[in-house]
């Protein structure tokens, strides 16, 4: 099953902080929940895995990530990800991830993703609106802490305004060890219920 998504997400923090995150795998991992890299295999890839738990049982998928290409003038990024499970079941994703000007406030950035991602075995059954949902939820989780590690990066000459250097730095994200698989669950019955009644979460 395929599912594709084109988003953009603003980040309130300047582009400079922003392509610094991104410009990072191992930056960009802490800050998704459940990721981690294990293990560096060359300047461009490396080795990882996913952690999803649901009640007491907790699932891995090992698997790689390459960096297909990396342009810092323009600030993009093109990433390549595939994993497995011990159950047989897999998944790839194809991602190409840019920091852009935030057209209503170019001094701060938007995070702009446009992914590919292919899922085969149990999670397949899910359906593509689920997966969907699921992936939303958990693209909303990742930009969240995202911003958080950008901010609590020194500003850079020039960028920090009055109001922003009366703010005290921005703490280092806390992020989840595994994605909470009940959570995950709650949030697509929630929808369901109430998309049945016509509202829309």
């Amino acid at each position: 099953m395929e599912v594709k998504l084109d988003k953009r997400y603003p980040l309130d923090v300047d582009p400079e902080r922003a392509w610094t995150i991104l410009s990072d795998l191992e930056a960009v991992a802490r800050c998704m929940p459940g990721a981690e890299l294990t293990e560096r295999v060359s300047d461009t890839a490396y080795k990882g895995a996913v952690r999803v738990k649901v009640g007491p049982a907790v699932a891995q998928f090992g698997g790689t990530v390459d960096v297909m290409e990396k342009d810092t003038a323009r600030r993009t990024m093109v990433l390549r990800g595939k994993g497995a499970d011990k159950g047989g079941s897999s998944a790839s994703m194809d991602l190409a991830a840019a920091i852009e000007a935030d057209p209503a406030n170019p001094a701060h950035a938007v995070l702009h993703g446009d992914s590919t991602v292919i899922v085969n075995g149990k999670f397949a059954q899910f359906g593509g609106r689920m997966m969907v949902s699921v992936s939303e939820m958990l693209l909303a989780q990742f930009v969240d802490n995202f911003r958080q590690a950008a901010l609590a990066l020194p500003a850079p000459p020039g960028a920090a305004t009055p109001a922003d250097a009366a703010q005290p730095p921005a703490a280092a994200p806390k992020v989840a060890r595994e994605i909470n698989g009940l959570a995950i669950v709650w949030m697509l019955l929630r929808n369901w219920w109430l998309g049945l009644f016509g509202k829309h979460t």
